[in-house]
């Protein structure tokens, strides 16, 4: 068994140090990771100690990380290999704590993704993307797909698919936006983001106002491209093969890099992507 790490003086007086030079808490975290400090005691450590510190005295350009959220969390206690969720079963393929990374086998049946592909394909926009500016939508280079919105509950597979989901990762439907299903030719990608609204933006007041903030993601593979499309995330190295009917999820209990959530969709390579994405609210999403 290892020894907890022992927050001691020395390290707090560091982290004060680090504030005073005008360091951003997410660079002191990583930082602190790098020497060997697990996640959780370094963001204790890095809380507590900031909050004493400001506290008696204002430090520009040092916020504070923002405080965590309830987060959706699929039930993966004794570590079982497969779940019933609401009308089927579903198998666990992969389960990481940090980032919170859960990728699940056969979420959705074949005649389910090929019925959502069908649903969606007469409705396809190029995608667009959040303005932190004003909160409103616009295409980004960044963002190369083609994409729709299904209103939440507007058929039968919509409902079934949703309240699935939200048995799987007991969330209640309600606090979840609606389908987006994407479609990827060869070259297309998304290139890595975070899926949490940056509430200091000007825009996102607006946004938060629908049903607060993002907290999880579910990404779900409606075909099996050729080569290529995966799901990556830079910061901790994984790249998730898109499966027809496998999905994966990630939660972010803060809107902040330290959740490593950074993620991306990687180029598609040789024939085309299809995939429908679940977004989680902290609220009911309005």
């Amino acid at each position: 068994m290892s020894t907890p790490q022992a927050v001691t003086p020395e390290l707090r007086q560091w982290i004060i140090e680090q504030a005073r030079a005008g360091c951003r808490p997410e660079d002191v975290l990583a930082s602190m990771r790098a020497s060997g400090w697990a996640e959780d005691v370094a963001i204790e450590a890095l809380e507590q100690t900031l909050q004493q510190f400001l506290g008696s005295q204002p430090v520009a350009g040092a916020p504070l990380l923002p405080p965590p959220s309830r987060v959706p969390e699929p039930a993966l206690a004794g570590a079982p290999s497969r779940l019933w969720v609401h009308d089927r079963e579903v198998t666990v393929l992969l389960a990481m704590r940090q980032p919170r990374v859960v990728v699940f086998g056969g979420l959705l049946s074949d005649a389910e993704c090929e019925a959502l592909v069908a649903a969606a394909a007469p409705r396809l926009v190029r995608s667009e993307t959040v303005v932190n500016e004003t909160g409103g939508n616009e295409v980004n280079a960044a963002r190369t797909s083609q994409g729709m919105f299904f209103s939440r509950g507007e058929s039968p597979l919509c409902e079934r698919i949703e309240a699935r989901i939200a048995a799987l990762l007991h969330w209640p439907v309600e606090n979840g936006e609606g389908l987006q299903v994407l479609h990827y030719r060869p070259g297309a990608e998304y290139r890595p983001h975070h899926d949490y609204f940056d509430p200091a933006q000007p825009g996102m007041a607006a946004v938060l106002r629908r049903g607060g903030q993002r907290v999880g993601t579910l990404v779900m593979y409606l075909n099996t491209p050729e080569q290529g499309g995966g799901t990556t995330f830079p910061d901790v190295g994984l790249e998730v093969a898109p499966i027809k009917g496998n999905a994966v999820f990630f939660s972010y209990e803060r809107a902040h890099p330290s959740t490593r959530t950074l993620h991306g969709g990687a180029p598609v390579i040789a024939g085309d992507k299809w995939v429908a994405t679940k977004w989680l609210r902290e609220g009911e999403f309005v």
